[in-house]
């Protein structure tokens, strides 16, 4: 089957992300999201990718434009998956949340549609049957900043028809990603299996006051030549987004990350949500670390 029309289910930071490159390497391509609200901040998220399209990869308007027109957008599930070729999934990482969607449009989307989630910790087995079509789902994981950072892992299930598989990898280098093959199911990928526990030291460094951020992200940087350290990480990737598995870890039992819970919490409640926000642990568009002498003697 040839992809044509790809379908984008969550518009938020990342879901938006993908909808716009994938638009932008041209596929026609539909978000959908719950409601008209979800849709409308969605379009303000997408359009306010131009300067980094700009900036980072020397996209020109007209190009940005194109990529632009090829985007419809509805919360109508029936309509935005009754074309589908491939549905990239990127709604909340909570498995009540999935498994009712995954039933909603196995019912809906045509049966020759591939369907992939772009979930960052939870295996393709876990929501195989709920799709109705095992042998056409698998995981494809996109990082934040998709147009720079521009790799796809991708996992398939047990279930998993291998040619599905081949046809995905395709897709991933079609949109201008490295595609990252993954020879088994593993929770977290290799990007985050490799990521988090660098996160986590840097979060329990500040946490016990060993540190603050940009001190910490100094040393990373300085030590590794990284061109970014944990906290400038977490901005990109969006304090939300650490406070929920954060807060979700505390509920399980783990007193250690209650106390993060609540410093994270704490950016939040006074709107400081990251790179997305223009305020985390730095100020954008032009964050500390990024200054040439951030690292001088």
């Amino acid at each position: 089957m040839t992809i044509k029309n790809v379908t984008v289910a969550g518009s938020g930071v990342l879901g938006s992300q993908i909808a716009f490159q994938t638009a932008f390497k041209g596929f026609s391509v539909t978000v959908y999201d719950i409601n008209e609200d979800a849709i409308n901040k969605a379009k303000e998220r997408i359009k306010g990718l131009r300067h980094m399209y700009k900036h980072d990869i020397a996209a020109t308007d007209e190009e940005f434009e194109a990529g632009l027109s090829r985007i419809t957008y509805t919360w109508d599930l029936e309509d935005a998956v009754k074309n589908a070729d491939l549905v990239i999934e990127a709604i909340p990482e909570r498995l009540d949340i999935k498994k009712p969607f995954y039933d909603k449009i196995g019912k809906l989307a045509p049966k020759e549609a591939i369907f992939t989630s772009n979930s960052s910790t939870l295996v393709p087995s876990a929501l195989m049957e709920d799709t109705g079509r095992p042998a056409q789902f698998l995981n494809m994981h996109l990082a934040n900043q998709v147009w720079l950072n521009n790799t796809a892992e991708i996992m398939g299930s047990p279930k998993t028809d291998p040619a599905i598989y081949k046809e995905i990898v395709q897709f991933a280098r079609d949109i201008g990603m490295i595609p990252i093959e993954l020879k088994k199911e593993q929770p977290g990928y290799i990007l985050n299996s490799l990521l988090i526990p660098l996160l986590s030291a840097g979060e329990g460094l500040w946490v016990k006051g060993v540190a603050d951020p940009e001190m910490i992200d100094k040393t990373w940087m300085a030590a590794t030549g990284a061109p970014m350290g944990p906290f400038a990480i977490l901005d990109v990737v969006g304090i939300r987004t650490a406070y929920n598995i954060t807060e979700a870890q505390a509920k399980a039992g783990d007193s250690n990350a209650q106390v993060l819970a609540d410093k994270l919490k704490e950016l939040l409640d006074q709107g400081k949500l990251g790179m997305e926000s223009g305020e985390g642990f730095y100020h954008y568009p032009n964050p500390a670390y990024k200054d040439e002498n951030f690292l001088k003697i």
